[in-house]
């Protein structure tokens, strides 16, 4: 081989999971834009029996040593709910997925992706579709625009070397999902203005905060809107009860109620928004260990955050109105009040919108609407086996 001797192994021990979490410390160290994640979170993550995705999935990971160093990890896993999906909406039967993937060059790349293929195929699949790590809800797609600043809170980086090595191992791209940059500080344009008291003068409508005391029950509220907003979006696999309970007890720290809306028609549930403070802002300089220090650090942070960034995650509107003008009007409400609630309960003045699927036209439109620009771009890729 060109630069000696290159070995994949299948992550089998204790000491090769730590590699496999540690080794991004290696490959980002001179990445001023690289926010290390909290390692705890990530050791979660890969961990049958900590992380709900594995009741329907299962996963092989693997490690790439030169002369005995890591040089670099893939992930190979299914998502057994997604392969009941429609064939037409991305995933479906015989798909699997390759994620979590880093490389210290492009022969241990192609290497990495050529073992997560053949256990996909030992499996039975029949196309692979990635970087997917690992769930389509936690990070999907490579970053491929965008490397000039920070991922925000539960949004991937990545090295721009990685997308020649994917599209050289045979990957064509499918799908692409954008983040949206836009300032807070301003007003938006007076035709938004218009069209967000209008709805602040129906009686139809209300906009009201989530109530943290109903936690459960406002994620149930949220969860019911969302499988059915998304259910015909690219790439959805609707979520379970046990990865809701697990994902709000995760993010139940940053969900703050004037940061969550949720819309009603005619006393009915019908969109909600979801925003949170950029924890990354407070877990960078952490370097990945909350101890010794770092968690009284983020718990102090957690009292009262002060942010520059918030980031939009979610945000659905029932089907039966996607169509429908109330959908923007209701989506700018939601807007307009947590942007008054993030300027001034916060300190922040920028949000970031995403992601969004790039054939999304009414939330590409939204966005559009006030004033936001494209800031990060990810890419799925797909192959057939």
């Amino acid at each position: 081989m060109a630069h000696s001797d290159l070995v994949i192994t299948p992550v089998a021990s204790k000491k090769d999971r730590k590699a496999f979490v540690d080794l991004p410390w290696h490959i980002y160290a001179d990445d001023p834009n690289w926010v290390p994640p909290l390692k705890n979170e990530v050791r979660a993550l890969i961990t049958p029996g900590k992380n709900p995705f594995f009741s329907h999935a299962e996963a092989q990971y693997f490690l790439a040593r030169r002369n005995g160093q890591v040089v670099g990890r893939v992930s190979a896993h299914i998502d057994h709910i997604a392969l009941s999906q429609p064939a037409e909406q991305g995933m479906g039967p015989g798909t699997g997925n390759f994620g979590l993937f880093e490389a210290e060059d492009a022969e241990t790349g192609a290497a990495l992706i050529a073992a997560a293929e053949n256990w996909l195929r030992s499996k039975g699949m029949s196309r692979v579709l990635g970087p997917i790590s690992l769930s389509i809800w936690e990070e999907p797609g490579l970053l491929i625009d965008g490397f000039d600043h920070p991922p925000t809170v539960m949004m991937g980086h990545a090295k721009p070397s990685y997308q020649p090595m994917i599209e050289g191992a045979g990957y064509r791209a499918v799908k692409q999902l954008k983040t949206y940059d836009l300032g807070i500080t301003t007003p938006f344009p007076p035709l938004i203005q218009r069209i967000i008291a209008s709805g602040e003068k129906s009686d139809r409508i209300r906009i009201r905060k989530v109530d943290k005391s109903r936690f459960d029950a406002e994620a149930a509220i949220i969860l019911g809107i969302l499988n059915d907003a998304w259910g015909r979006n690219w790439g959805f696999v609707p979520i379970t009860d046990e990865e809701v309970a697990h994902f709000g007890k995760q993010l139940k720290p940053i969900v703050f109620e004037d940061l969550i809306m949720i819309a009603e028609l005619d006393g009915e549930p019908v969109a909600f928004m979801m925003t949170l403070p950029d924890l990354n802002e407070a877990t960078a300089p952490l370097n990945g260990s909350l101890f010794p220090f770092g968690w009284a650090k983020l718990l102090w942070w957690l009292r009262k955050p002060k942010v520059r960034t918030m980031r939009v995650p979610l945000m659905g509107v029932v089907q039966r109105l996607q169509a429908s003008r109330l959908a923007s009007q209701l989506a700018f409400m939601m807007i307009e009040h947590i942007r008054i609630a993030a300027i001034t309960r916060y300190g922040a003045t920028r949000s970031e919108i995403g992601w969004v699927l790039d054939d999304n036209q009414g939330m590409n439109a939204i966005a559009d609407a006030i004033g936001s620009k494209v800031n990060k771009v990810y890419q799925i890729y797909e192959k057939d086996l």
